[in-house]
């Protein structure tokens, strides 16, 4: 339990650095694969996946040979992220008909906790099938593949759209 408690400091704290590390950069768009490159929802997803990501390799070192469970548990809290943020921010912008960035930020942190308890609940399950680890890796590796793409040729959908500039991805 304390490893996925640090891990939601460690994954907001780290998160909250990438929203300002490609406008830091100067625009580079390596940069941009890994931080929110416009204030679009979907950029905003990047933010938890990588620290998630970092984290999960970091703590995989010290635990993964105490679980049989490692990969899907890691897998399943980083899907949760994204899926967490988005009904927060879709649901309570439905009701409210704005943006505030203080519900933002809390639904973040929400998402990173409830992807990182999650993780624990699996973590420490029963013994699932050996398959779901593999499945588990090849999700995330499929999510961050699809990040780095969308970065550069997103879709024109309101999910990719920055709020601000009204853009889509990097290229604009």
């Amino acid at each position: 339990m304390k490893w996925e408690l640090v891990g939601i400091a460690f994954i907001t704290l780290l998160g909250a650095l990438l929203h300002f590390t490609f406008e830091l950069s100067g625009g580079l768009a390596p940069v941009g694969v890994f931080s929110a490159v416009n204030e679009s929802v979907w950029e905003h997803f990047k933010l938890g996946f990588w620290p998630a990501v970092l984290y999960g390799i970091i703590e995989s070192g010290f635990i993964r040979k105490q679980t049989s469970n490692f990969l899907i548990a890691k897998a399943t809290g980083i899907y949760l992220i994204p899926i967490t943020i988005g009904v927060i921010f879709y649901s309570y912008t439905a009701i409210i008909g704005e943006e505030f960035l203080i519900i933002d930020v809390l639904s973040f942190v929400i998402a990173v906790a409830v992807g990182q308890l999650v993780s624990y609940k699996i973590l420490t399950s029963r013994k699932f099938p050996a398959w779901l680890n593999g499945f588990g890796l090849g999700m995330v590796i499929l999510l961050a593949i699809a990040y780095g793409i969308f970065t550069f040729y997103p879709p024109q959908l309101p999910l990719f759209q920055g709020h601000l500039s009204g853009g889509y991805g990097i290229i604009e």
